[in-house]
């Protein structure tokens, strides 16, 4: 493997790729804790100190790794020219020695069809829209491409391994709310501008990337196989809004959002410790990682929603030598910084 120097670009694109290995290591060690237990072991406002010389990160960075580095070997932006080389880093994850995180089962599973030559929509597993679907999407969002290529990217490498719609949505999503914080939209405006833009997708099947993907689910058309996905995703932006319309009692994220082990609930819950703790990054990632469900990803996506905001400056400057894979995120953040 390459070496390369860390020193990572002061930029939106090198704090959002950090701040999600950053709250997946954080949230590494909380992830199967209740929130009483996180509490006894780290105090009321959570783990805020990398642990370890490297900080150990889970799954979520190295699937996130996984697409970045597709991405960036890619000749062209379509389903054609990116799908193997997706298929082929995830395989590569899969049979990695350091894949030891506790992975999930939803992504073993396809990995082990896609690894007999299967088309991805038949290894998928329709069924699943776990949050492995968006955890990884981050980079997708820091492309400097139109946003039906950024649609259709966010859906396809979730398609791969997760092809319930809900997933497909959740990650388009995800990848959007990087961008739009990437061009200059405040962390309290996302709620809103993602719900327009679920409104405005609710019956947009992307068949140039999804192929025949929506007959495996037994909904009639593909509009309305769809369209079961954004609603979902809908009413998790609902539930978002609802909770960030009230003061914060300071409490688990997860009672208001959901725990985070599915695909629309983490991307609600993460935002919803990224807009309350703005200002605050490391207190963003320190809430995501303080929760009963899923932390790392949760914390994850929240160190990529305000790092895409404050870029490294956000986070402690120690912080870029110690975490895990910090020359492969310097290296994709290096040539994505706009």
């Amino acid at each position: 493997m390459i070496a390369f120097m860390i020193s990572p670009v002061p930029g939106p694109a090198a704090g959002s790729l950090f701040g999600l290995a950053y709250g997946d290591a954080l949230g590494k060690p909380t992830e199967f804790l209740s929130v009483a237990e996180i509490e006894r072991r780290y105090g009321p406002a959570g783990p805020r100190e990398l642990v370890g010389d490297p900080a150990l990160v889970t799954d979520d960075t190295q699937m996130a790794l996984a697409v970045g580095w597709a991405l960036r070997e890619t000749p062209r932006y379509t389903a054609e020219a990116v799908e193997p080389l997706l298929r082929q880093r995830f395989l590569d994850w899969a049979a990695s020695p350091d894949n030891n995180r506790a992975p999930g089962m939803t992504c073993l599973r396809a990995c082990a069809e896609l690894s007999r030559g299967r088309p991805w929509q038949q290894a998928t597993v329709a069924g699943s829209k776990g949050c492995g679907a968006n955890m990884r999407v981050t980079p997708v969002g820091l492309l400097d491409v139109d946003l039906d290529t950024l649609a259709g990217l966010a859906q396809l490498q979730a398609g791969l391994t997760h092809g319930h719609p809900t997933g497909l949505a959740a990650s388009e999503l995800t990848a959007y709310a990087v961008r739009l914080l990437i061009d200059g939209a405040a962390l309290a405006e996302l709620p809103g501008l993602l719900t327009e833009r679920a409104h405005e997708q609710r019956t947009v099947y992307r068949a140039d990337w999804l192929g025949d993907l929506w007959q495996r689910s037994g909904e009639p058309t593909p509009e309305e196989f769809i369209t079961r996905g954004w609603d979902e995703c809908l009413r998790a932006l609902r539930r978002l809004a609802a909770a960030l319309a009230g003061p914060d009692d300071g409490g688990d994220p997860c009672r208001l959002t959901g725990e985070g082990w599915i695909a629309e609930e983490a991307l609600a819950t993460a935002l919803l410790c990224a807009v309350r703790h703005a200002d605050d990054p490391v207190g963003a990632l320190a809430r995501g990682a303080a929760t009963a469900g899923d932390s790392d990803s949760i914390a994850a996506l929240a160190g990529a929603f305000v790092g895409a905001v404050h870029g490294m400056p956000g986070w402690p400057a120690e912080w870029a030598t110690r975490i895990e894979y910090a020359d492969q995120l310097t290296a994709l953040a290096t040539a994505w910084e706009r």
